[in-house]
């Protein structure tokens, strides 16, 4: 009897994750805004009542997705911008990293492009509120790079800022060519080039801000 706190704790946990993962899955379809939490439950085979016991509304389940999506990427982003190599080595390691985490997880990539500027405000505040983090942690980086010296903290916020809204630029090219109907790799391929020269464009910007 001693651990059946812990065992209803472990199904609560369960049962909240497979809403999540039902509820992303259907959302590959359609927007959050038309999701109806029986949508969600039947899916997962429980009843909608079930769903208030971890959600108030599918507006506060598509927050816990914005936290699921985003959350994780904080360590990521940061080595993006690490001044602990050249600008080329950079790109090409932030290219990859971004094509990876896009491979490996399309439909938080795909939610996140599709509800930043969705119907449900909740759900908009949190993504702008996690990429308002991810631009101050960009802001942190940049500030340790020489090349940032005699910068005001206002530019260093608004080229992290630039640097942010790349990343989900390019997170949203290599979506499209995972699912190009013809020759994906060959689209994998076109969108790393074109997302190499965009950041160096914004790297040679940079370099001459000050001039």
């Amino acid at each position: 009897m001693s651990h059946t706190p812990g065992v209803r704790q472990a199904q609560k946990r369960k049962t909240r994750q497979a809403l999540l993962d039902a509820a992303l899955g259907l959302l590959e379809e359609q927007s959050l805004s038309s999701l109806g939490l029986r949508e969600v439950t039947r899916a997962v085979g429980v009843a909608p009542t079930a769903f208030y016991r971890h959600f108030r509304s599918t507006a506060d389940l598509g927050v816990a997705l914005v936290e699921e999506a985003l959350g994780s990427l904080h360590p990521m982003i940061r080595t993006t911008v690490s001044p602990t190599e050249d600008s080329d080595e950079r790109i090409a390691r932030a290219v990859e990293l971004i094509a990876g985490h896009v491979a490996a997880h399309p439909a938080h990539v795909r939610f996140i492009a599709r509800e930043r500027h969705g119907g449900v405000q909740p759900v908009r505040e949190a993504i702008r509120e996690q990429l308002a983090r991810f631009a101050e942690e960009v802001k942190a980086e940049l500030a340790k790079d020489a090349v940032s010296a005699g910068w005001s903290d206002a530019d260093l916020r608004m080229l992290a800022g630039l640097y942010v809204d790349q990343m989900l630029i390019t997170a949203s090219l290599f979506l499209e060519a995972l699912e190009a109907v013809e020759a994906p790799e060959e689209e994998r391929r076109r969108a790393a080039r074109t997302a190499a020269r965009q950041l160096r464009l914004i790297s040679i910007g940079r370099a001459h801000w000050l001039d």
